[in-house]
């Protein structure tokens, strides 16, 4: 069947975005019907030559863009003759659905991204938490830059995803977004996540990550020694926010709770152990775990502090909380006061639990890694290497200290 059809690229002006960049459109005509299709594409305007419907100089930006309106024009005057050779129906619709991909649908990576994280969002403090949603988006936002600086593209289909676009994304983010090893090893996973999606609903042929391997840094976590802990707990402190703050520290310090969980403890959080003694039982947030920390004296002590506090009076909480933001820059004030010379944060206090309060005093990893609410004994033992690391510097002064009572009984004995 004869059909007349025209292919013409011009400029969407009106969905220019806030880089100045126009979409370039297909507007495919057959027999007097027409459909319009993104190619992908952007461009400043300026640069459009709307006569020869091409982009005008020879960078590498203009010449891929070139190289692509010459591929689709050709991937139509194909579909179109095999279209006139089957003696099929033809029309706008059909041909542009084939040039997507055969008449399947043609999945993005931002597309399904975003699906995701919208999906995210509902269950964001039921299965999973607020922070974790929060860094779906987070990395959201990392592909999507990535897409557009180094693709100059809108989106990025699927099934053209590969172990090349994966090593790329690693190093943007290291180098553009400038994340450490690790960082930019967690957004890896993140996105990691929406590619097993993609397999999974047999949106892409092969996996990317077949040949990635994921390593991580061994991380150096500080905590505060035990003098150090005492030097900020019996610090005389003049203003009533850093005394909250300093409290709240210390509290963490001797339950090994997280920030947010020591935010959103309650009286209900508040339990008769089978010992007989309080204890506090509460989910985690990040984690979703329960978590069963006997209260130690010092941090009943704390709450018992804060029981007719007006904050705590008016809600269910049992201590009053800063942001997260306002308690560490309280903090860096309070570890100047001090002497501490280690980066003083809300989790410092979570790293100090697991090492100085609890395995260097002897208690089992096993228990440690409950009350700490850790998924897997794996997470825990890296605590008992710094412990081990802590016994092996304690010993070099102890073998320091046995030579020079050695050399000093062999003088005396010389002297003698």
């Amino acid at each position: 069947m004869k059909t007349d059809f025209s292919i013409h690229f011009h400029l969407i002006n009106s969905k220019i975005n806030n880089k100045g960049l126009a979409p370039i459109y297909l507007r495919l005509t057959v027999n007097n019907k027409r459909v319009e299709y993104s190619i992908s594409r952007r461009l400043e305007p300026k640069f459009w030559n709307s006569k020869t419907q091409r982009v005008m100089g020879t960078n590498r930006d203009s010449v891929e863009i070139n190289n692509h309106i010459d591929n689709l024009k050709h991937k139509l005057n194909k579909i179109h003759q095999r279209l006139m050779d089957e003696d099929a129906r033809i029309s706008a619709t059909s041909m542009i659905n084939l040039l997507k991909g055969g008449g399947k649908k043609v999945r993005f990576i931002l597309e399904i991204f975003k699906e995701h994280n919208e999906r995210t969002d509902l269950l964001a403090g039921k299965d999973i938490s607020v922070s974790t949603a929060k860094r779906y988006w987070t990395c959201y936002d990392h592909v999507k830059q990535f897409i557009e600086e180094e693709y100059r593209l809108e989106d990025y289909k699927l099934r053209d995803i590969d172990y090349r676009f994966v090593t790329k994304f690693e190093f943007f983010l290291k180098t553009v977004r400038i994340c450490n090893h690790n960082s930019a090893l967690k957004y890896i996973n993140n996105f990691k996540k929406i590619i097993r999606i993609a397999l999974a609903n047999q949106w892409m042929d092969k996996d990317p990550f077949y040949n990635f391997k994921v390593k991580f840094e061994a991380v150096e976590r500080d905590f505060l020694t035990a003098g150090e802990v005492e030097t900020l707990y019996t610090k005389e402190l003049h203003f009533d926010r850093l005394k909250v703050v300093r409290d709240m520290f210390v509290f963490s310090c001797y339950t090994g709770l997280a920030y947010s969980d020591v935010e959103k403890l309650t009286k209900a959080d508040i339990t008769i152990g089978i010992d007989g003694d309080k204890w506090i039982s509460i989910k985690r947030t990040k984690t979703n775990t329960r978590s069963s920390i006997p209260l130690l004296p010092i941090a009943e002590e704390i709450l018992n502090r804060y029981a007719y506090h007006p904050e705590v009076i008016r809600s269910e909480k049992l201590i009053p909380v800063f942001s997260n933001q306002k308690s560490n820059a309280f903090l860096k004030e309070i570890a100047i006061m001090c002497g501490i010379t280690k980066p003083l944060t809300t989790h410092l206090a979570r790293h100090t639990f697991a090492t100085t309060i609890t395995l260097t005093n002897g208690v089992p990893i096993e228990s440690v890694s409950k009350m700490l609410g850790h998924k897997s004994l794996r997470t825990t033992q890296h605590y008992a290497k710094i412990v081990d690391r802590k016994v092996s510097d304690d010993m070099k002064v102890l073998k320091e200290k046995l030579d020079l009572q050695t050399k000093t009984n062999k003088t005396d004995s010389n002297n003698s």
